[in-house]
């Protein structure tokens, strides 16, 4: 099924795209201490991640399962379903809580903006680290997940 591996890896790119554009702006707005900069870096962010990253996220999951359907069995393979678990993890869990933090902190952002100053609920969300957790956490489950589906360790 050469086809369903060019989509996939195609996906994968576009995922890695997302990722790449929101994950570093999430870490800028939390190491940087201009909070104007930090507005503008979460709402960025937000955005990257609801133009970017969950299209990517949504269209790698549906061509590896049908890439994987195509050419596995679910049940024998259990590199597949550790695969199949992890990314229901990954990718249904932490993707978004990291949306919902980024989209509080956008919100919390416009408003501030649109009154002039720094508003005490955007001080107390630049203090959360949701999306800063959740984000590493998406990162680093990449490599974990193209670890099972290169080696097939089981």
């Amino acid at each position: 099924m050469d086809g369903w591996r060019i989509v996939h890896i195609l996906a994968l790119l576009w995922l890695g795209a997302g990722l790449g554009s929101t994950y570093p702006l999430i870490v800028r707005a939390w190491i940087s201490k201009d909070v104007q900069f930090q507005m503008y870096a979460l709402v960025e962010a937000a955005n990257n991640e609801t133009r970017i990253l969950l299209p990517g996220a949504m269209l790698s999951g549906a061509t590896g399962f049908f890439w994987g359907v195509a050419e596995y069995d679910f049940f024998r393979d259990g590199w597949l379903a550790a695969l199949t678990g992890l990314f229901v993890l990954f990718w249904f869990v932490c993707l978004p809580l990291l949306g919902f933090g980024l989209r509080r902190a956008r919100t919390a952002a416009l408003i501030a903006a649109k009154k002039g100053e720094v508003t005490d609920e955007l001080r107390e969300i630049l203090d959360d680290r949701v999306p800063l957790v959740f984000g590493t956490i998406l990162v680093m489950s990449v490599p974990l997940l193209a670890w099972l589906a290169i080696f097939k360790p089981f």
